[in-house]
């Protein structure tokens, strides 16, 4: 049954009209995406289900079809192997949300020293504290030379040809004296 469209003279169909042939080709692609959904969609789902959150897989098989669906200007219909185009949006859409999920949580960081600074356990502050008497010990009976090159190089942050340069020596010989105050400090800290 036809019936007059008043605002634009167009004409239309009842609902058990039979489609006209321009809306066949819609229709056709409609079906053909469909079928590819039921084929494909259990298969997505797997493999969305061991790489994302449970309550993600919807969301994420349900985006795949939606850039399927839209894919090639809508004419998606004529991918040639929509499986494998279908896997390739899926890997891209993980990583996508990878990227998505680092931002978030680099947002939610929050650094331990920061606020917890109150929050030193007794214990482990008289450790840290007998380390480094114990390390200031070992630094305090190294021969003048290795203390001031360790010192320089530690505090200062001053290179080993830097070093070299100022004291006179070679390069080797800071190395052999760095090699000597790490080792007592190491010896001094129980690390042996």
């Amino acid at each position: 049954m036809d019936f007059e469209d008043k605002d634009n003279g167009r004409t239309g169909l009842a609902g058990g009209d039979p489609l006209p042939p321009e809306e066949w080709e819609l229709t056709g692609r409609t079906a053909r995406i469909e079928a590819i959904y039921a084929e494909h969609h259990p298969q997505l789902t797997r493999f969305f289900r061991r790489r994302a959150a449970n309550q993600d897989v919807g969301d994420l098989v349900q985006e795949v079809f939606s850039r399927f669906a839209s894919a090639r200007g809508g004419l998606a219909t004529l991918i040639e192997r929509p499986s494998a185009y279908l896997v390739k949006s899926a890997r891209m859409l993980l990583a996508e949300y990878a990227r998505a999920d680092g931002r978030r949580h680099t947002d939610r960081h929050d650094s331990f020293g920061d606020e917890h600074e109150g929050a030193v356990d007794p214990q482990d502050a008289l450790e840290a504290r007998d380390v480094l008497r114990r390390a200031e010990r070992a630094i305090s009976r190294l021969s003048p030379l290795t203390r001031e090159i360790f010192l320089m190089h530690r505090f200062d942050g001053l290179r080993y040809p830097e070093i070299a340069r100022i004291k006179g020596i070679s390069v080797k010989t800071v190395e052999s004296h760095m090699t000597k105050a790490l080792a007592a400090i190491k010896r001094a800290r129980g690390k042996q």
